[in-house]
C-alpha cells in the first residue's frame, strides 16, 4: 500500500486522470496539483473534447489550481505530471512560478527538457521518473493501439 503525501501516491492520481483521458479516446496524460498535501486540482488531456490545442493535463491544472487558491502564482504547489511538459506547458509552468514540478515518463521528441531546466521558473524544483514504467506504459500503448488500427 502506498503511504499518503509522497511523490509516488500523487503520481498515482494523475495515472487515474491519464486514464480518463485514455478512455475519452485522449492522449493519455494527467495531472494533479498538490497543496500542502492536499489536490486541490485534477486533470487530464481534453484537446478532442474541447477541440482545443492547449487542453492538455498541465494548463488545466494550473488554471484549476488557480482558480482553487484565488491566485494566479503556484509558489507553495506541486504539479505530479505522467509525462514530460511539453514547450508551451513549461512556459505556463514558468509564468504560474508552481514550487515544483513531478514527471514520470519522458518525451524525448517534445518535452521541454531537451530545452533545458531553463524553460522553468529559477526557483522550480524539478524531479523526473517518478513511476516512470507505468506512466510510460500507458503512453506507449496508447500510440501502439492507435497505430494497430490504423493498418
Amino acid at each position: 500500500m502506498l503511504e499518503l503525501y509522497t511523490d509516488q501516491y500523487f503520481m498515482k492520481e494523475a495515472l487515474k486522470e491519464a486514464k480518463k483521458a485514455r478512455l475519452a479516446g485522449e492522449v493519455p496524460v494527467g495531472a494533479v496539483v498538490v497543496s500542502n498535501n492536499n489536490i486541490i486540482a485534477r486533470a487530464h488531456n481534453q484537446t478532442q473534447l474541447l477541440n482545443d490545442v492547449t487542453a492538455h493535463a498541465e494548463i488545466i491544472a494550473i488554471t484549476s489550481a488557480s482558480n482553487a487558491l484565488g491566485s494566479k502564482y503556484l509558489n507553495d504547489c506541486t504539479l505530479y505530471v505522467t509525462l514530460e511538459p511539453c514547450n508551451m506547458c513549461a512556459g505556463a509552468l514558468y509564468w504560474s512560478q508552481i514550487g515544483k514540478v513531478v514527471y514520470g515518463a519522458s518525451d524525448d521528441q517534445r518535452g521541454f527538457m531537451r530545452h533545458g531546466k531553463e524553460m522553468l521558473h529559477p526557483k522550480t524544483k524539478l524531479e523526473m521518473g517518478v513511476l516512470y514504467q507505468e506512466c510510460s506504459e500507458i503512453i506507449t500503448n496508447f500510440f501502439e493501439e492507435k497505430r494497430k488500427s490504423l493498418i
